[in-house]
């Protein structure tokens, strides 16, 4: 991990103004009452940022994990992106079931009416599904970020939704093996995304870089994910691999570490680790379904 490193290039945002609505859903597990107070001081940031932020009617949770049936949460998720007033949709959830509202959405009005949409971890299935189904980009990132990072991250995030530069999107990487990569990113929390698997909504991996980043899991867990992705072929489809935080393998320093296994798996491919993309508070965003190239240079460091 000391080899030379780059930054990455980021592509434009679908264009949000301030005076926009911003819708907020939770499409995967219902939040915690006590979460109102923390989503009150996030309206207000959007509301600073000249941005109208307008709730799901599903956002807590009412009946052990669920904030509103599967439908129900894809029927809000729908009317975000059938109101015109509305350019950017922020899902404020992650969990496990957030794929249970995929057969609910009506992906033909999803690829008329391109909004940004952002999630993570179990909003990999949503994600991913969108891209798959209409191939809009969407952006791998959690909005209550912001209320755990100083003032600058805010305004690196604001610069990124409403300014058009892109500096929450451009994250430091380091080669781990070849010198450079480019093509699609799919992909993303590494259990969420095989939830899709033999289904309609996984993404097609052939020529693609393969983004992968976990929170929970330790090597048996691990093992298990990545073998299941060389039995599907994704390992001789795919361009190159970008390796984003692993949490709880990286915090209770298991052996062997996400780098070996990932390596076991991987052959010859181009492979890039960054520790700024995952359920870290300073995670940096990533544009699912975006084309993004990937160099190495020696004139920079992680």
């Amino acid at each position: 991990m000391n080899r030379p490193s780059d930054t990455s290039t980021a592509p434009t945002l679908i264009s949000v103004c301030a005076g926009d609505k911003t819708g907020i859903v939770c499409c995967s597990n219902g939040l915690p009452a006590r979460n109102r107070t923390l989503l009150q001081r996030l309206s207000g940031l959007l509301e600073q940022a000249g941005l109208i932020p307008v709730f799901s009617p599903y956002i807590y949770a009412k009946d052990g994990v669920f904030s509103g049936s599967a439908r129900d949460r894809a029927r809000a998720l729908m009317d975000f992106y059938q109101d015109p007033a509305v350019t950017s949709i922020f899902d404020v959830s992650g969990g496990d079931i957030a794929n249970e509202i995929l057969p609910w959405l009506d992906f033909d009005i999803i690829a008329s009416h391109p909004k940004l949409f952002a999630g993570y971890s179990d909003l990999t299935t949503v994600i991913n599904a969108i891209y798959t189904k209409t191939g809009q980009p969407c952006l791998l990132y959690q909005l209550k970020n912001l209320l755990s990072e100083k003032e600058s991250w805010q305004a690196a995030f604001f610069d990124t939704l409403l300014h058009h530069k892109t500096p929450l999107s451009v994250f430091p990487y380091i080669f781990v093996q070849g010198d450079s990569m480019e093509g699609i990113v799919t992909g993303g929390n590494i259990r969420c995304l095989l939830k899709l698997a033999g289904t309609e909504y996984f993404p097609d991996l052939n020529r693609k870089l393969l983004l992968l980043e976990a929170f929970h899991g330790g090597v048996p867990q691990m093992t298990t994910y990545l073998s299941q992705l060389q039995m599907m072929g994704a390992f001789s489809r795919v361009n190159g691999i970008i390796l984003g935080t692993f949490t709880e393998m990286e915090q209770e320093q298991y052996q062997p570490d996400i780098l070996s296994l990932v390596q076991a798996y991987a052959g010859s491919l181009p492979v890039i680790k960054t520790p700024k993309i995952g359920h870290g508070t300073d995670s940096c965003a990533i544009m699912i379904g975006s084309y993004q190239k990937f160099r190495r240079q020696a004139d920079t460091s992680i």
